[in-house]
């Protein structure tokens, strides 16, 4: 049937309303005429919006289509309902204003973004993970720590990075000074693949569940080492390893592993972009962080000289903890934010609309080519949804996992295990180490050298998933570790340390406050204009270097105020 022509007499008017209400292409017919009207193409975009909507609202009752229209608009030829797109089902996520029930929320988390392939077998399960990655290695180390730890090698023996000493009056034999800096050598390249380890495990897990709820899961066994680690310290009353290595995580998250993720993109794309809403609201959450961890610095400063040591640090606790509880209340709330109330803004491929410059439909990257890199995929993207137009239909891609869920969960528990004892030695040999090596403080081995052991995993992760272009991702893994840790891990070993009548507080070391604070100052202006490239990666990493540097040479026991 041809679409007929606007006419002046009733009848012809009459069977082009009939033809508008009926099928979506005789309105596409009448979109495209030049000689339509503002007003009709009003009422065929109300019209088309509105069968859209019906069409997304069916669920499975099936859509009918129209192939023979009668003069009454009644349509016919009724066909089953197709699978939807990806793109539809993501459409359908962002098009309500209102929240969906609870239900729907929860299951969606835990419907996976692509369909995933067949669950492999427990044998190919079991070389997926031998033959993982490289650093399984070092899974030798796990051993021969565990070994030293025991045996306590003493000063009759060769060590195995120092001659044995005599004994003399001044200095009585007692375990070789060397031997806790081996031990300290070989537990730590043994957390490396265990960390590695834990990761894959997640991210096999992470297939399974939604994209929010998988950034989640990395997010969160990603930081199981450093809390493992915190937890160990705290028991053994080690107040400035604890708050030296929480602290270092945060640090590394911004700054080495976010920068190495823009560097590696920044090398095969031109720039890359990603969502600068949830960006930014990320960077609100860490200066809330920073907030809460200088002002009891601040009030410390204030008051010192006015009242004995006793009150000011009973208050200090005191002020620390009823901190700590609404850092929880607001990470909970966070938490909330992200699965429920607004999934979208954490969804691959939403854009803000609520930007003028949107609404106005000018492009805001303005991008050019350029011949010796690629310009990613994310851009591209980003630019045409926020010059208005359609999103081309992709291919649905499949997922291949190499591990079924219960392989994984069994890898999840036996890891955890291995990092929990092999945290136990590594923390125990701290004190040795400092003093067989002067030059190391500390301070030093908590803020640079713990953190890169937990965050060897989420390291790993995210700059592989940059190159791929998946910048989001890699945003979620390393600012979301790092607002985990200042929202969720801090304030939590703080209660726990109220728990254990462990004096755990939120004054840390002043230096490292100043230090926290600059770097989450630098990461806003990284991140505000929602792209990234090589530079602003070099950038992040070399101030990481900067920090290293100036720590190195910062004086042991720094200016801790409680001790056990």
């Amino acid at each position: 049937m041809s679409t007929p022509k606007p006419s002046t007499s009733k009848d012809a008017q009459d069977r082009m309303d009939g033809l508008r209400s009926a099928s979506p292409e005789h309105d596409e017919d009448l979109e495209s005429s030049p000689s339509r009207s503002t007003s009709t193409a009003h009422e065929v975009s109300a019209l088309s919006e509105k069968r859209r909507d019906t069409a997304r609202t069916s669920g499975s009752k099936g859509v009918t289509m129209a192939n023979d229209v009668t003069p009454d608009g009644a349509a016919s030829n009724a066909y089953p309902p197709a699978r939807p797109s990806r793109r539809s089902r993501q459409a359908t996520r962002d098009s309500s204003f209102s929240m969906p029930p609870l239900r729907q929320r929860l299951t969606e988390l835990f419907v996976a973004e692509r369909p995933v392939k067949k669950e492999p077998t427990w044998a190919e399960s079991l070389r997926a993970i031998v033959t993982a990655s490289w650093l399984n290695l070092l899974l030798v180390f796990i051993p021969v720590g565990w070994a030293l730890h025991f045996t306590h090698q003493n000063d009759t023996s060769v060590s195995l990075c120092c001659p044995a000493r005599p004994s003399t009056d001044e200095a009585p034999l007692t375990s070789s000074p060397c031997t806790p800096t081996v031990i300290f050598v070989f537990t730590f390249l043994a957390i490396i693949p265990l960390a590695k380890l834990l990761g894959y495990g997640t991210e096999e897990l992470a297939l399974r569940v939604g994209q929010t709820l998988g950034g989640l899961l990395n997010a969160t066994l990603g930081n199981a080492v450093e809390l493992i680690v915190s937890i160990i310290a705290l028991a053994r009353c080690e107040i400035q390893v604890v708050q030296s290595s929480l602290l270092g995580s945060i640090l590394s998250n911004l700054l080495l592993v976010l920068g190495m993720c823009f560097f590696a993109g920044g090398l095969k794309f031109t720039e890359q972009g990603f969502k600068d809403t949830a960006a930014q609201l990320n960077s609100s959450l860490l200066v809330i962080s920073v907030i809460a961890i200088l002002l009891p610095a601040g009030y410390n400063a204030a008051f010192a000289d006015n009242q004995s040591a006793e009150i000011e640090q009973d208050r200090i606790l005191k002020m620390s903890r009823g901190i700590s509880v609404i850092l929880l209340v607001v990470y909970l709330a966070y938490l909330f934010f992200q699965l429920f109330t607004h999934q979208h803004l954490y969804a691959e491929g939403h854009v803000d609309h609520s930007d003028p410059k949107l609404r106005e439909g000018r492009p805001v990257w303005g991008l050019k080519d350029h011949r010796a890199f690629k310009q990613a995929k994310s851009v591209q993207r980003h630019r045409r949804l926020e010059e208005g137009l359609a999103e081309e239909e992709e291919e649905e891609e499949v997922e291949v996992p190499t591990l079924n869920k219960w392989a994984a969960l069994v890898l999840l528990v036996v890891v955890t295990v291995l990092v929990a004892v092999t945290a136990e030695f590594l923390v125990a040999s701290i004190n040795g180490l400092t003093e067989a090596h002067p030059e190391i403080s500390v301070e030093w081995v908590g803020l640079i050298l713990l953190p890169i052991v937990g965050n060897a995993a989420e390291h790993v992760t995210a700059v592989s998933v940059s190159v791929h272009d998946k910048i989001d991702l890699s945003m979620g893994v390393a600012v979301g570790s790092s607002i985990q840790i200042a929202l969720f891990v801090i304030p939590f070993m703080t209660v726990l340390g109220w728990i254990m009548d462990k004096p755990l507080s939120l004054l840390f070391d002043p230096f490292e406050s100043i230090t926290l604070f600059l770097s989450v100052l630098i990461l806003n202006y990284t991140i505000q204009d929602g792209r990234s490239n090589w530079l602003e990666g070099f950038l992040l990493m070399m101030v990481y270097i900067i920090v290293a540097v100036a720590f190195w040479f910062y004086p042991a026991g720094g200016n801790q105020a409680f001790t056990c």
